[in-house]
């Protein structure tokens, strides 16, 4: 029997992280391999590579990808990053479940990554999202959805949901216990993001090991298993430099998820599993 066909959003986490990070999730999206991709504005680089990203705007989402776990702020956040660096995710989570993050910093800060992507892209983002998946954090959702109403998007953006149906997950068999703390988190989180008037993904994917020894194309074809009615499997290709090494410790797994993507073993892979790529916005 045939594989049911569908389509699916493959979305590249991190643009603008570092100049070799960009540089290789441009190479995807100029082969066509990708179909949206969700930027750092925190990073000194974005103002460059916005220039270089919009060449694609029409053919991917475009979208935020919101830290407070990474690197420098954008504005003053003497509660959350007294040392001028933020928090590691741990520790948003735990001050998110005691209920003492900072909310006027944090409003801040979100407001600002919103407005710097769309001072140097010329327009708002397709999509938000968040680095390690802060935004789905239930102490946050509301203040990220404040802003976007702020902005006029409502009903013209959609948000990453990070969670997917337990069977799903199960089947999949990928990373199990991080797909069910990431879904449990977001518990919730679509429903919020209706109310307001924005839409989700329905389906999630791409949960990684990060490590080298790890057959990415194995893992790939896994995240095609039970795909959701709007599908998203998030990657995280890319080129190395010493910045990234500086910054990050996704390193290495990097230039082989671009190497998967990059070759015919990806469209076979598609073939095989009766997918293609399409936009979030076009399903």
């Amino acid at each position: 029997m045939a594989a049911r066909r569908f389509s699916f959003c493959l979305c590249a986490d991190d643009f603008g992280l570092s100049p070799a990070v960009s540089r290789g999730i441009l190479t995807a999206l100029e082969a066509g391999r990708l179909t949206a991709t969700s930027v750092m504005t925190t990073r000194p680089s974005w103002p460059q590579a916005a220039k270089d990203l919009r060449a694609f705007e029409n053919n991917a989402d475009i979208g935020l990808h919101l830290n407070l776990t990474l690197g420098a702020p954008l504005t003053p956040m003497p509660r959350l990053a007294p040392a001028g660096t933020l928090p590691a995710v741990s520790s948003i989570i735990s001050a998110a479940g005691r209920g003492i993050l900072p909310e006027a910093e944090i409003r801040a800060e979100i407001a600002a990554q919103i407005d710097r992507f769309s001072e140097h892209f010329g327009r708002a983002p397709d999509f938000v999202d968040g680095h390690q998946h802060v935004h789905i954090l239930p102490a946050i959702r509301p203040w990220l959805f404040d802003a976007l109403e702020r902005r006029g998007l409502k009903g013209k953006i959609w948000l990453r949901d990070s969670g997917d149906r337990l069977s799903a997950l199960l089947t999949r068999g990928i990373q199990v216990k991080k797909a069910l703390a990431l879904s449990w988190l977001s518990r919730g989180f679509s429903r919020a993001a209706e109310v307001r008037g924005f839409k989700t993904n329905q389906g999630f994917a791409g949960f990684s090991s990060f490590h080298t020894t790890s057959i990415y194309a194995l893992d790939f074809a896994r995240y095609l298993v039970a795909p959701g009615p709007r599908h998203l499997v998030m990657c995280h290709p890319g080129f190395v430099d010493e910045e990234l090494m500086g910054l990050d410790p996704v390193t290495s797994s990097r230039p082989k998820e671009l190497e998967f993507l990059m070759s015919a073993c990806f469209e076979a892979c598609l073939d095989q599993r009766g997918a293609s790529l399409t936009r979030l916005t076009s399903i």
